[in-house]
C-alpha cells in the first residue's frame, strides 16, 4: 500500500478524525501549540507502530521496552517499523559522553588497540569504564569531588548548636546522635576551639566501636568521621541519600579534575599509547572536525577499512552540524535539540529501508544557516525508501515537505481536527493559521526603543569566546544570536551572570515537581478552590484535596494504577475505581457554580478565564491565554509540560518584575508562529517595565523585532566565539559577514 491509514482517531482532543499519510514521503504536521499534532504522530500513529513492533519480540524482551499503551484510534492499516527521534534529552551519567552514545568512540578504542604503540591491551583496555584502562584516582569519571569544610561546617557553633550544616546532622536529626553520644566530644564546645585529635576525629576516623559511648549508645553502633560517612551515604550517584539530598550536596562539594590523571579517564598505560604523537584522549578532546582531520591524516593499508568506518561516522556528526562538539562532552551537558541530532546520527549510518521515522521539531536550537543540514539529512532518509513525518513549526522545515497535514483551528477543545492536508503549494490558500502565516508580509523593528545606559561585559573568554567586549543596552529588547555552537549561551548564560548577579535566567528546564503537582498548585491557587468548594458545600476543605481527604482509595489520589503481570511488562492504566482522576467518587456530588471538582481540574484555561471571573484566578488565567497556554487543563501534571510550555509559565513570574535584567533561552521553542506574535507582546509589557530582556534566539520573527540585535560567529566552537555584529535590525539587514543577516533578508523577501 501507498498509504498509512489512520481511521477514528480519538486521542487526547482529536475529534475521530481519518487520514491517509503517503509512504516514502516527507509529511509535515504543522498547527498551533495544543492543537493536536503530537496526539496525531506521537500519541496515536508512532505509539501504535512502537506498541505492535514490541508484541512480535519476546516476553522476556517485551519486559525490557518501555510499555507503550494503546492508543484511542479504531485502526490504523500498513504501519511500518518506527524510530521515534524526540526532543528527549539524552541524560545519562558521567561515564555516557557524545563517544559512546554516538559509537565513534568504540571504533576510536580498536583503531588504537590495533595501530597504537606500544601495544597496551585490545580494545576494551581504552575504556574508561573498564577496571584495566580507567583512572584509579577517579575510577574513570575524570574529575574528584571533595567536602567544602566552610560550607559544611560552623566554627562559631558547638555540636548541641548545630555546627554540621547538613540535614540529619542538625540538632534533633538522627545522625548528629552518633558524634554528641559518642564519648569523644565536648558537646557545648565550639569547634573553633577543637585540638587536632578532636578535629581527626570528627572528620577522618574510620569506622569503629567507641571505648566509652554515652549510655544511649546501641550495642551495635560503630563511630565513623563526618567525611567517610557523606561520602558513603551521599556521594554514590545511585544511592536514594544522594538522589533526595542533590540540592544540599550541590553547596558542600566542589568537583575538580582529577590530579592524577587531569581529567583524561584513563591510566597512565594506557596514555602512553599514540598514534601519530596523539593518545586516545588527545583524539576525544579535540573537536569532531579537528578529529576527522586528523583521522584523515592516518594512512594504513591493513586497517583501511577501520578507517574509512570512522571517518564516515564523524562525517555524519558534520554534517547534522555538531562538528564543534568533543567525543569526551558528557551527554547530560547536551541541550534537547543537540541531543536529537545526535539520535540522528545513529540512523544514518544504517542501511535499513522502508522504515517510519518520525522527528519531533528538528529544528529546534538550530539557527537557519544549520537547518540546510537537517533538510539535506531528512532528504538523505526518506531517498533511501523510508517514510518521515515530522512535527514542525519553522516555516523552511515546513517547505521541505512533500505532504502538509495542518491541525487546527485552535487550541486543546477548539483543536483536533484536520484543518489542511494536501502539497505546501496550496497551503497558503487554506484558511487556517499556518496557511495565513505564509500569506503574510513581513516586516522589521523600524522605530527600535533607546537604550538607558549598558550593561558591560569585558574580555569574556569562556569555552570558545575570543576575549569579547559586549555592550548590552538597558530597558530595550536584545535579541542575542549566532549558528548553534557559536558561544551565545555562554556570554550570556555563563559570562553575563558573573558581571551582574542579579540576573534573572528563565530556561527551559523542569520544575522541581513531583507526579502530584499539577498547573493549579504552581499558580498556588489550589487552596483557593478548595476553600470555594467547602464554603459552598458546608464540608472540610480537605475532601477536594487528591493527597488528603479526597484521595481515592485505590490508587492513594494519583489516578493511574500499575499491574504487576510477573515476567511480562507492567501495564499502567487509569485507576478504575476513580476513571483517572484521582477522587474519591463521591466527592464528585459536591459542586460549586454547577460543577464538580473534577470539572474543574478538566477545565482549560481558556474556559476558566470566564468561569473565574474573579482575583485572583482571572489575571492568572488571562496571562496564561496571552501567552498562547489557554489550551492546557487546570490539573494538568507538571511533568507533561514542555520545555518551551515549562519556560512560558516560568514567565508569569516575573511580569511584575521591573527594572531587571531577565534573559530568556530561545523562548520560541515550540510556539507556532502566530504564537510568536503573543510572546513578542508579552516581552514588550515586560521592557515597558523598565526591565532588560535579553533573548538568545534563532527565530527570524523575533530577530526581527530587536531594538538591539547582538550576533556571535561566525562558526560554531573554535570558529566561534567572535563578536560579529552589535546594532539595530536596519544595519544588521546591511551587514555582509553575518549569517544571520544572510537569512533574515531572505526572510524579509529583501534578496
Amino acid at each position: 500500500m501507498e498509504h498509512i491509514v489512520v481511521i477514528n482517531a480519538k486521542q487526547n482532543n482529536l475529534k475521530n478524525i481519518s487520514l491517509n499519510i503517503p509512504k516514502r514521503q516527507i509529511t509535515v504536521f504543522t498547527g498551533v501549540s495544543g492543537s493536536g499534532k503530537s496526539s496525531l504522530v506521537f500519541g496515536t500513529i508512532g505509539a501504535e507502530a512502537q506498541r505492535q513492533f514490541n508484541e512480535t519480540q519476546t516476553s522476556f524482551i517485551r519486559n525490557r521496552l518501555q510499555h507503550i499503551g494503546v492508543p484511542e484510534v479504531d485502526k490504523i492499516d500498513y504501519l511500518n517499523v518506527p524510530i521515534i527521534i524526540n526532543q528527549k534529552r539524552l541524560g545519562g551519567n558521567a561515564r555516557s559522553t557524545v563517544g559512546t552514545a554516538t559509537d565513534v568512540y568504540s571504533s576510536l578504542r580498536l583503531l588504537f588497540s590495533r595501530m597504537g604503540t606500544p601495544f597496551v591491551g585490545y580494545s576494551n583496555v581504552f575504556s574508561f569504564n573498564n577496571p584495566q584502562g580507567m583512572c584509579k584516582g577517579c575510577e574513570g569519571l575524570g574529575f574528584v569531588q571533595a567536602i567544602d569544610f566552610g560550607q559544611l561546617l560552623d566554627k562559631e557553633k558547638s555540636l548541641n548548636e548545630g555546627a554540621i550544616k547538613f540535614p540529619t546532622f542538625q540538632p534533633g536529626g538522627w545522625r548528629l546522635t552518633r558524634y554528641t553520644l559518642s564519648g569523644y566530644f565536648d558537646n557545648n564546645k565550639k569547634l573553633k576551639d577543637y585540638d587536632e585529635r578532636e578535629w581527626q576525629m570528627l572528620l577522618n576516623a574510620t569506622e569503629h566501636k567507641p571505648k566509652h559511648p554515652d549510655r544511649q549508645w546501641g550495642k551495635t553502633v560503630k563511630y565513623e568521621g563526618i567525611i567517610p560517612r557523606i561520602e558513603k551515604a551521599f556521594l554514590k550517584k545511585d544511592s536514594k541519600e544522594h538522589v533526595a539530598r542533590k540540592e544540599v550536596l550541590k553547596k558542600i562539594i566542589t568537583t575538580a579534575d582529577c590530579p592524577v590523571c587531569n581529567g583524561k579517564r584513563l591510566n597512565k598505560k594506557v596514555l602512553s599509547c599514540k598514534i601519530s604523537g596523539k593518545s586516545i584522549a588527545d583524539c576525544a578532546s579535540l573537536a569532531i572536525d579537528e578529529l576527522l582531520d586528523f583521522i584523515n591524516t592516518i594512512r594504513s593499508n591493513t586497517y583501511e577499512v577501520l578507517l574509512n568506518e570512522l571517518i564516515r561516522k564523524l562525517q555524519h556528526i558534520v554534517d547534522i552540524g555538531l562538528q564543534y562538539l568533543t567525543l569526551e562532552r558528557r551527554t547530560d551537558t547536551l541541550s534537547g535539540g543537540e541531543s536529537q541530532r545526535i539520535k540522528m546520527v545513529r540512523n544514518l549510518g544504517n542501511s535499513l529501508t522502508d522504515l517510519l521515522y518520525i522527528f519531533d521539531e528538528p529544528s529546534i536550537g538550530l539557527h537557519p544557516k544549520d537547518l540546510q543540514n537537517i533538510a539535506a539529512i531528512i532528504q538523505q532518509i526518506k531517498a533511501k525508501g523510508n517514510t518521515v513525518l515530522i512535527v514542525e513549526h519553522d516555516p523552511d522545515l515546513i517547505k521541505i515537505a512533500d505532504w502538509v497535514v495542518d491541525m487546527g483551528p485552535g487550541s486543546g477543545k477548539a483543536g483536533g481536527e484536520v484543518v489542511y492536508q494536501g502539497k505546501f503549494d496550496t497551503l497558503p490558500d487554506s484558511k487556517g493559521k499556518t496557511g495565513t502565516y505564509f500569506v503574510g508580509h513581513f516586516d522589521f523593528n523600524r522605530s527600535p526603543r533607546q537604550a538607558k545606559g549598558y550593561l558591560e561585559i569585558r574580555q569574556a573568554d569562556l569555552h570558545n569566546l575570543k576575549n569579547i567586549n559586549v555592550n548590552i543596552p538597558k530597558q530595550v529588547l536584545s535579541v542575542v544570536t549566532g549558528v548553534a555552537g557559536s558561544g551565545k549561551s555562554t556570554l550570556i548564560n555563563k559570562v553575563l551572570p558573573t558581571f551582574y548577579p542579579e540576573v534573572i535566567v528563565v530556561d527551559q528546564t523542569l520544575f522541581a515537581a513531583n507526579v502530584r503537582s499539577n498547573l493549579l498548585t504552581y499558580l498556588n491557587l489550589s487552596d483557593v478552590i478548595r476553600r470555594l468548594f467547602s464554603k459552598a458545600n458546608n464540608v472540610s476543605e480537605k475532601l477536594f484535596s487528591r493527597n488528603s481527604l479526597g484521595a481515592c482509595e485505590n490508587c492513594k489520589g494519583l489516578g493511574i494504577e500499575k499491574i504487576d503481570l510477573a515476567f511480562m511488562e507492567d501495564i499502567e492504566q487509569a485507576c478504575e475505581l476513580c476513571g483517572g482522576s484521582g477522587f474519591t467518587p463521591k466527592i464528585l456530588n459536591y459542586h460549586y457554580k454547577g460543577k464538580n471538582i473534577v470539572d474543574i481540574m478538566n477545565m482549560t484555561v481558556m474556559e476558566a478565564v470566564s468561569f473565574f471571573p474573579e482575583e485572583p484566578f482571572y489575571s492568572a488565567f488571562d496571562l496564561l491565554s496571552k501567552l498562547g497556554l489557554g489550551y492546557l487543563s487546570l490539573g494538568q501534571r507538571l511533568d507533561s509540560f514542555s520545555g518551551g510550555e515549562r519556560q512560558r509559565l516560568k514567565l508569569t513570574r516575573e511580569l511584575h518584575q521591573s527594572n531587571g535584567i531577565i534573559v530568556l533561552d530561545e523562548p520560541s521553542t515550540g510556539l507556532h508562529p502566530t504564537d510568536t506574535e503573543k510572546l513578542l507582546n508579552f516581552i514588550d509589557i515586560l521592557v515597558k517595565n523598565k526591565n532588560t530582556v535579553i533573548v538568545i534566539e534563532h527565530n527570524l520573527d523575533v530577530i526581527a523585532q530587536a531594538d538591539w540585535v547582538i550576533d556571535i560567529g561566525p562558526g560554531a566552537g573554535k570558529y566561534g566565539g567572535e563578536l560579529l555584529f552589535e546594532g539595530t535590525v536596519a544595519n544588521l539587514l546591511k551587514d555582509k559577514r553575518s549569517s544571520t543577516a544572510e537569512y533574515l533578508r531572505q526572510h524579509l523577501k529583501m534578496t
